[in-house]
């Protein structure tokens, strides 16, 4: 099994809290070129990630009202 497949998908809550870091990684000014683009491509995923995650749960919410009716 190729090592990236084994890694887990993080919960919307760790997602998100990995963003804040890059964030403020990235607010500093410090950051070498090579890895500020690395930690936007991260951010680009993560924030792909939370959307996701949001509208499945909205999808599911919205099922759950359409069955209540």
């Amino acid at each position: 099994m190729h090592k990236d497949m084994a890694i887990k998908q993080e919960t919307y809550n760790e997602a998100v809290e990995k963003l804040r870091k890059i964030v403020a990684d990235i607010e500093k000014g410090d950051l070498d070129v090579d890895i500020l683009s690395e930690k936007v491509k991260e951010a680009t995923r993560l924030i792909k990630l939370c959307k996701d995650k949001l509208f499945k749960a909205d999808e599911d919410v919205k099922n759950i009202l359409e069955e209540l009716e």
